[in-house]
């Protein structure tokens, strides 16, 4: 079924494998309009940084937090509430990113950062969120609309790449981006439809996980952000439950909950995302947690990366997950576009 193009072009009615495809693309294009957008722009006396907002506007500022975790000097948070921590006041850098500009929670914290006197900058496509910063005159970034949060990561990713470069926050002036996007183009073609299921590990992957439940696991400032959008890509695009942990912690809960019922435990599939930067006492952990679950669960796969550096082994990781929730969901039988449930509930919270 994976190997049948006019049946996956038939169930991907939204488009979602060519969005996925585009992947390096959008991040390219998503730079140039950063650049372009703050060129002049200066910010001094920031102490802090607070990037407010959800879902799929959220996690670029994740996996940023993430990757200059050994980096950056000072503290950065991602804030996913309609109110700012209390911290903030005018020597805090709050990004306001909602693709829609209509995030009713990224609204309201955008007002809670005007009223703390905050520097404001915003990352949109157009909306509310648009019109109140340029009425406000507040600096605002515009990315493209008209695709699905999800599918627009490049956007909300590389625009708060640029802005900490830009800024001095966590990275270099010159850094490694041009090698990560090579990468995601030589990736991108290997993962993609028309290379057979034998030949395409994202397919293996996608095959191994369906019928079971996913448990991705990534490493504390490494690949636990990247765990999260695994976690949020089936949902979305495979329609499939899925959850996630890092290490450490996890070997400090979650391990005992496989002493459990043996027949739920072998419905479950473990995916470890891995990282050339692990410590050897994380990868002591693995080895030895793995040892502990092999003969517990349906399975364990260990993914390791491609590439040099950190940012490369993120967005490998990233283009991975994107394209094996995508075939996942065909073998579901769904659309990996639609998100009727998140809809209705949105439909729901306006009433």
């Amino acid at each position: 079924m994976l190997d049948n193009l006019d049946q996956i072009k038939k169930l991907d009615k939204g488009g979602m494998f060519d969005l996925i495809y585009k992947f390096p693309d959008h991040c390219q294009e998503a730079i140039k309009i950063a650049k372009e957008s703050i060129r002049g722009l200066r910010y001094h006396n920031i102490l802090n940084v607070v990037a407010a907002g959800l879902g799929g506007s959220a996690i670029g500022a994740d996996l940023i937090r993430m990757i200059t975790a050994d980096r950056a000097q000072i503290p950065i948070i991602v804030n996913r509430n309609y109110t700012l921590p209390a911290f903030v006041d005018e020597k805090t850098l709050v990004i306001a990113s909602s693709y829609s500009g209509n995030t009713e929670e990224t609204l309201a914290a955008y007002e809670d950062a005007k009223s703390k006197k905050a520097k404001v900058l915003v990352i949109t496509t157009g909306g509310k969120l648009k019109e109140k910063a340029m009425a406000d005159e507040t600096p605002v970034i515009t990315i493209p609309g008209g695709l699905p949060p999800r599918a627009a990561l490049g956007f909300s990713l590389f625009p708060i790449y640029v802005v900490f470069q830009e800024q001095g926050i966590g990275f270099r002036k010159q850094f490694d981006v041009e090698n990560a996007l090579n990468l995601l183009r030589q990736t991108r073609d290997k993962f993609c439809p028309k290379v057979p299921e034998k030949e395409n590990p994202t397919k293996t992957l996608a095959r191994k996980i369906y019928g079971k439940i996913p448990i991705i696991y990534g490493s504390s400032s490494l690949t636990d952000v990247i765990a999260v959008r695994w976690k949020g890509q089936l949902n979305e695009n495979s329609k499939h439950p899925a959850f996630f942990n890092s290490f450490p912690e996890l070997n400090h809960n979650e391990i005992m909950g496989f002493e459990g019922d043996r027949e739920i435990l072998k419905a479950l599939e473990i995916v470890i995302l891995r990282s050339p930067h692990e410590s050897d006492r994380i990868k002591k952990r693995i080895d030895i947690t793995m040892d502990i679950l092999k003969d517990e669960v349906s399975g364990i796969t260990e993914l390791c990366p491609k590439g040099t550096s950190a940012l490369e082994h993120m967005v490998y990781h990233i283009m991975f997950g994107d394209y094996m929730s995508a075939y996942l969901a065909i073998l579901n039988h769904k659309d990996p576009i639609e998100i009727d449930f998140i809809d209705k509930l949105k439909d729901r919270m306006r009433d």
